[in-house]
């Protein structure tokens, strides 16, 4: 099983892994199947850029530190009904959205690691609500090494939810924050710290930030570990840059946007590379990520000569040059 672009389908080697859905969330195709052409044109009308497939070169991925799709499209249907709830003034669904939370919490903890599955993987009318719920994952793999409480836990995953819920009555950017912290503050059943997430997440620690630009001490720490997961998943989904350019990047921001605190939980979170990951080691060699061991930076790899796996934790020598894509292999 492995991610890839919608342009490198080959329908006489790979099959659909996962399900893909329309913007209503209906199962378009199922997972076990090939794809027609008239339905791959289909699939990339709605906005469908990412599959998830099984290959010869994948048997044996699985992903398993992934949401499963259905608890994942179930909290999608919650964030979107709580934006749905706000840009009718209407009062958000506390209670389905306290069951996510508790949800979410059990699934991040029970797992080493999260690998976000990606919004491109679904029609563009969803990819908002995805990526709040994607956002919630990462700032609770990051909670984990920061050792909050259960109270800090909920608090952080209620605001990570609902960071963008100010975009169902605004389409300004800089006003996003301030209408989601009334929003959430209009709710009693909510913390003031999780409206304070969503008024927060774009506030960086040099100033620099918005919508007050608040510096240094007074941006608060549960907003920083969000706006961090804020900006990793744009990455990985609106740019299209692999987890470990990501990665880097958000490292050239500690002590500058967010504290190096927040920076090194991020880092010791998430792994550099995916299982399902095509690479091209120093050497030339090419192999494929088949799952995370003992490191998240330092994967366990399978060469596509022979088949075999490599624990790069346990070769620090043995160094991955680039990621590559389908066009690239065998010099390619």
């Amino acid at each position: 099983m492995r991610f890839i672009d919608i342009e490198d389908y080959n329908p006489l080697t790979m099959q659909l892994a996962m399900p893909i859905y329309d913007r209503m969330r209906r199962v378009l195709l199922t997972a076990g199947r090939t794809i027609h052409p008239n339905y791959l044109e289909r699939i990339k009308a709605i906005g469908v850029s990412t599959l998830v497939v099984e290959d010869a070169e994948s048997t044996g991925i699985t992903l398993e530190e992934m949401l499963d799709m259905p608890t994942w499209m179930d909290t999608i249907a919650v964030v979107q009904q709580a934006f749905e709830d706000a840009s009718n003034k209407k009062r958000l669904p506390i209670v389905a959205l306290q069951r996510a939370v508790a949800l979410l919490i059990k699934e991040v903890f029970a797992h080493k690691t999260i690998i976000l599955v990606p919004t491109t993987s679904l029609s563009a009318g969803l990819v908002r609500y995805a990526h709040s719920v994607n956002v919630a994952l990462l700032s609770l793999q990051i909670a984990k090494h920061l050792g909050y409480t259960q109270g800090q836990l909920r608090d952080l995953a209620l605001g990570a939810l609902l960071h963008d819920i100010g975009k169902a009555v605004t389409d300004k950017e800089e006003e996003h924050p301030i209408k989601g912290f009334d929003i959430i503050k209009e709710n009693r059943e909510m913390s003031l710290l999780s409206a304070h997430i969503a008024y927060q997440h774009h506030e960086w620690i040099n100033g620099q930030g918005y919508p007050r630009k608040l510096k240094g001490q007074a941006v608060l720490e549960l907003p920083q570990v969000v706006g961090i997961a804020n900006v990793y998943d744009h990455m990985l989904s609106n740019k299209k840059m692999p987890p470990h350019e990501a990665l880097e990047y958000i490292m050239t921001k500690s002590d500058e946007e967010f504290s190096f605190k927040v920076v090194q939980a991020f880092v010791n979170s998430v792994p550099s590379y995916v299982p399902g990951t095509k690479v091209e080691l120093f050497t030339g060699e090419q192999a494929i990520v088949s799952r995370i061991n003992q490191h998240l930076q330092r994967p366990v790899i399978r060469f596509l000569t022979n088949g075999v796996e490599m624990d790069l934790a346990e070769n620090p020598s043995v160094v991955i040059k680039r990621v590559l894509n389908n066009n690239q292999e065998d010099g390619k």
